[in-house]
């Protein structure tokens, strides 16, 4: 996720790299969004600042008998929605500074789609891959005493991230619940249903990439009938959403995992194809006319480009050989600061991932509401609910967008800064 650079008259220019962190990226679009309102500067400080951060150490025995001694964050960064929220990643390259910037991203996107939380983000340095089911275990239930003090349903809400699924929720759920002395399954969201989760979590992201692409489709134009489609990525949230575009009639050309992509021109059968979730890696034994590298996925001829796989994948290198007509973003940042300008300047939307893939914080949200009261919703009013909230949101943006001269993104964040600024006023500053 990236903006265009700002400039203020009190710094020099600041050259857009490929190599911001995501907490440098989540600062510009704050500045970049704030130079457009009238927001108190005060406000706009505080928010490049986390609330709090919490660093712990995670000690596990391994199975060798080793004793491992992991590094795990928690950084909380604006709660003046509503409670923290955000997931938990298990990954080597977790850091501090990576899980204030998400957590700030975590922010921007619970309030632009108007849902009552603020932002957070954690996570522990570690190789999952590295350890046995039994070891991540332990580990999380270590972490979760580690957090105890600092998380809870009214306080600050965990959920999966790169690493971590709903068994690692479940046991973080269950240690909580056992310390607190009862079960309090709002604690955590993405969960498996059988012990509080909602139905729909896991395939939420995907169907609001295809909601908001299919809105932006009708928005420029096109009949989605006719619409070429490429996704890069076909774990939940790529293989989701061409399923579901390809349900309403889109034409899905191409579509990618790890070790690349396939191609035909005549339209792919989404349904016949594992998704990594499915069948890991299955992308490529999938019959098709033609295999594309996930470098040229993003360069094909096609009316619609979804980066659905990781970050920083459109960058100044390539953003000028892309094709599409438009880019929607699924995956997490996919778009470097520099991309971003570069599609500005070429009259390319992008629309912005804090829009498109918020379909997981979304139905978060509704399974909080359902732990809370203790009663389950059906498939079918969770993802009723999720197109309304997220055509709602849709509407919001596409007023900022049309009311003033800026991108798809900066106006989703002027949206969320907006409400976020509203809500700093309406409490002040205490003492």
């Amino acid at each position: 996720m990236a903006s265009t650079s700002t400039t203020h008259d009190d710094e020099p220019p600041e050259e857009p790299t490929e190599e911001e962190s995501a907490l440098e990226t989540a600062r510009r679009q704050l500045e970049h969004a704030a130079d457009h309102l009238n927001i108190d500067q005060h406000i706009v400080e505080r928010l490049k600042h986390p609330k709090k951060v919490h660093e712990v150490t995670v000690p596990i025995e391994r199975e060798n008998g080793d004793v491992e001694v992991y590094t795990g964050y928690r950084a909380q960064h604006d709660s003046v929605r509503g409670p923290f929220k955000g997931g938990l990643r298990y990954h080597p390259d977790v850091t501090r500074e990576e899980c204030v910037g998400l957590g700030m991203w975590m922010t921007w996107k619970c309030a632009v789609m108007d849902i009552p939380f603020g932002g957070a983000k954690g996570g522990i340095a570690v190789n999952p891959k590295e350890l046995t089911d039994d070891e991540k275990e332990q580990l999380t239930r270590r972490f979760a005493d580690e957090l105890r003090a600092v998380i809870g349903p009214t306080q600050d809400i965990p959920a999966p991230d790169m690493g971590t699924d709903p068994q690692t929720m479940a046991w973080l759920m269950d240690a909580y619940s056992m310390q607190e002395g009862e079960t309090i399954p709002g604690v955590v969201t993405g969960k498996p249903p059988i012990v509080g989760g909602s139905k729909g979590r896991d395939g939420a992201p995907g169907r609001s990439v295809a909601i908001i692409t299919r809105e932006a489709i009708d928005y420029y134009e096109k009949d989605i009938k006719e619409t070429s489609v490429a996704i890069q990525g076909y774990g939940s949230v790529g293989s989701n959403a061409a399923r579901l575009l390809d349900d309403w009639g889109a034409n899905v050309v191409a579509v990618s995992d790890v070790n690349g992509g396939i191609y035909d021109p005549n339209g792919l059968d989404t349904h016949s194809i594992p998704s990594h979730h499915e069948q890991p890696e299955a992308v490529m034994g999938h019959e098709a006319p033609e295999t594309v590298s996930n470098d040229e996925l993003l360069e094909l001829d096609v009316d619609v480009v979804i980066p659905a796989a990781i970050g920083n994948v459109l960058t100044a290198e390539n953003a000028d050989d892309v094709v599409a007509d438009i880019v929607v973003e699924g995956a997490n940042g996919p778009t470097t600061t520099a991309a971003s300008k570069i599609f500005a300047e070429r009259g390319v939307p992008v629309i912005p991932d804090i829009l498109a893939n918020a379909g997981g914080v979304t139905v978060s949200y509704f399974e909080w509401l359902q732990d809370i009261n203790r009663r389950a919703w059906s498939l079918e009013r969770v993802n009723d609910e999720l197109e309304t909230e997220m055509l709602a949101a849709w509407g919001d943006v596409r007023e900022e967008f049309e009311a003033r001269d800026v991108t798809w993104r900066d106006a989703a964040y002027i949206v969320a800064l907006s409400r976020i600024a509203e809500a700093h006023e309406a409490r002040g500053l205490w003492p």
